[in-house]
């Protein structure tokens, strides 16, 4: 296993890794709405899952692979009424490419955001 690490994404807030790659496959951590500095985006649904997506990208970077790479999504969102915002946003950060996904409204997600989002990812 090879512990993934970049400075473009926040670091963890807690005993946990930004991601993981076992076997060619990278596995992320669920990315918040932080910047790599650390701060929180406390703004709406659209402005949070753009943050979500910029870290995101930055771990995948540092996997050495790319959205365009990603199997699998899990989006937990904190109110499904902001799923049709989330899902524009979704949408033009992968474009044609259309992982197999999951999302499910959870009751409350780390420093209260609204959208946290994980990854699976093949690297060539």
């Amino acid at each position: 296993m090879e512990v993934v690490a970049t400075k473009n994404a926040p670091a963890a807030i807690g005993p946990y890794v930004q991601g993981m790659i076992l076997n060619n496959v990278f596995y992320s951590s669920g990315q918040i709405p932080l910047t790599p500095a650390g701060e929180f985006v406390d703004g709406d649904i659209t402005e949070q899952t753009n943050q979500v997506f910029e870290n995101l990208k930055a771990v995948l970077k540092e996997a050495g692979t790319s959205l365009e790479k990603v199997v699998k999504t899990t989006v937990f969102i904190a109110d499904m009424n902001d799923f049709v915002a989330m899902n524009e946003v979704y949408a033009t950060h992968f474009g044609e490419h259309k992982p197999a996904r999951t999302t499910v409204e959870v009751a409350r997600l780390p420093k209260d955001a609204k959208v946290e989002i994980e990854v699976i990812a093949v690297i060539d």
